[in-house]
């Protein structure tokens, strides 16, 4: 068995590593923050299968330039950052042609379809169940137009996934979610969705079960450098450890590391913001997607967390909570008895590709390097699945399905 280092210790690498260790190996994970709070730990908590549609396509094209003239709406460009956003954004365009879309959602597809048994097992790895629960999700829209043409696309989807959805008026779906007594058209309900815990306490429940059976280093990777006798992972600290393979797993920190490697990662940030309720005054009975608006409003066990929108800018450019303040503000058009006060705000930087698709790959020059990045707003929903494919691209052999999330699409 191999000695290997995982570079990130967030969802995407405590999956990588907790299938490398089940395979036997020796396994040392390299992480930043340790016992911080990254991107894994703000996303919405749901396992969300249905979504398959790449962020770059023509509707979502069409919208933008609406949703741009909102300082605060569902996206937003930091415009000091569009120099170095530009080359990303050229390839996000290109992705919206309609064979480049179908492209991912098949490749998005052959992922899904195994998303929940994947997580069903990492679950038995470390010891633990129930984490997942079967509430599906409720999408409302503002126009019956809307959510017309919303089922209908959902209805091609889930015949590809084996899942019910219904179209639903605003009263029955008030019925099933009493908390939306706001004004609002109609609704789209999908079984297909389902809940995790709480995305904290299932990030700590992985990294407990990896800090008993591998090694974990807190410090931040400075470089790699692949050598006769191994792959060395430098960290700021000035310490040096050489593995015999290594996969990177560092979110959109994996940008350095990669170039620093002669690779050029099309990667970027998608900021999202989030505000969440401990103990709220009012229950939700499953997620909301307020998708016209582009954020959710999932319901933890004596939690809510209100989420979502797009920013894109660079990782350390300084958070604008007045993102976070605007869903409020819109869910409470729906939801009125949502809380002025009491939540906690949070921002996370979403690691994307232009079109979608994460980067499950080896180095096309050193096989030595494996490399799981760039999922967006599917992290948590797509860990598990990535864990164990990244794991047998170092230990063979891999799914050929894997070659449409090879890095070499961007070279």
């Amino acid at each position: 068995m191999a000695n290997i280092g995982i570079v990130g210790g967030g969802i995407i690498g405590c999956a990588t590593a907790l299938h490398l260790i089940e395979q036997g190996h020796d396994v040392t994970v390299i992480e930043r923050d340790a016992g911080g709070l990254p991107a894994s730990v703000g996303n919405a908590g749901i396992l969300a299968v249905p979504e398959i549609d790449p962020v770059a396509r023509p509707g979502m094209l069409l919208a933008a330039p609406k949703w741009l003239l909102d300082p605060l709406g569902p996206l937003t460009i930091r415009w000091q950052d569009l120099p170095a956003l530009t080359p990303w954004l050229a390839r996000f365009l290109m992705s919206s042609r309609p064979a480049n879309v179908e492209h991912a959602r098949r490749s998005l597809l052959f992922l899904m379809k195994s998303a929940e048994d994947d997580h069903l097992n990492m679950g038995q790895m470390v010891g633990i169940s129930g984490h997942i629960r079967s509430t599906g999700a409720l999408t409302i829209f503002d126009t019956l137009v809307a959510r017309d043409k919303a089922f209908a696309h959902e209805e091609r989807t889930s015949a590809l996934l084996g899942s019910k959805i219904e179209k639903l008026d605003a009263e029955e779906a008030r019925r099933r979610v009493p908390a939306l007594k706001g004004n609002f058209a109609g609704a789209v309900f999908n079984d297909g969705y389902k809940t995790f815990e709480y995305p904290l306490t299932l990030l700590r429940r992985l990294q407990s079960s990896i800090r008993a059976r591998a090694t974990v280093i807190d410090a931040a990777a400075s470089a790699i450098e692949p050598t006769a006798q191994g792959i060395a992972v430098s960290t700021e600290g000035g310490n040096r450890h050489v593995f015999d393979k290594i996969a990177i797993t560092a979110g959109v920190w994996s940008r350095d590391l990669l170039t620093g490697l002669g690779l050029k990662p099309s990667l970027e940030t998608e900021r999202g913001y989030n505000t969440t309720y401990v103990n709220p005054s009012l229950t939700l009975e499953m997620p909301v997607f307020f998708s016209e608006h582009g954020f959710v409003a999932t319901p933890f066990e004596n939690a809510l967390r209100i989420g979502g929108a797009v920013e894109l800018a660079r990782p350390d450019a300084p958070a604008n909570y007045g993102r976070a303040r605007a869903m409020r503000q819109k869910m409470r058009r729906y939801v009125p008895d949502l809380p002025e006060e009491g939540g906690t705000e949070w921002m996370g930087r979403r690691p994307s590709t232009p079109d979608s698709l994460p980067v499950i790959s080896l180095h096309p020059k050193d096989p030595r390097i494996a490399m799981a990045f760039g999922h967006g707003h599917l992290g948590l929903t797509l860990s598990a699945v990535t864990g164990r494919h990244v794991a047998n691209l170092l230990s063979g052999p891999a799914a050929p399905e894997l070659e449409a999330f090879s890095i070499r699409r961007f070279q």
